[in-house]
């Protein structure tokens, strides 16, 4: 069970523990994994916790999750390249205008606070 008094974030050492359970063959590749309500439940953490926990071992390679049937325990690396879904693309697309955007808001702003200063030294 993770130890949540280290000062690491509760989710990666929860992902920790599958890590090693999967690499020791405690977990074999396939073996479903538990689910969000069972990590709550044993680790005494919220859904939003679990939920970083097993997407977690997704971006690592160590889980592969199918809508409505859960996430399973994999190896990084097997079967070629991580495939990623289409909805993962697509916001990772979106992700990047939104920063786009953010940074050209920062740009402006940054534009107004001169001018606001500019405006102030004249007076």
């Amino acid at each position: 069970m993770a130890d949540f008094t280290t000062g690491r974030a509760a989710y990666l050492q929860i992902a920790d523990e599958f890590k090693r359970k999967i690499r020791d063959g405690e977990l074999s590749p396939g073996d479903k994994l538990p689910s969000e309500s069972e990590l709550m439940a044993k680790h005494s953490v919220s859904r939003t916790v679990a939920r970083q926990a097993i997407a977690r071992l997704r971006e690592d390679g160590y889980a592969m999750s199918h809508q409505g049937k859960g996430s399973f325990a994999a190896l990084p690396g097997e079967g070629g390249a991580m495939k990623r879904s289409p909805e993962f693309e697509q916001i990772t697309e979106f992700l990047s205008e939104v920063r786009r955007d953010v940074r050209r808001l920062a740009e402006r702003m940054d534009q107004l606070e001169d001018l606001v200063r500019q405006q102030g030294q004249r007076r």
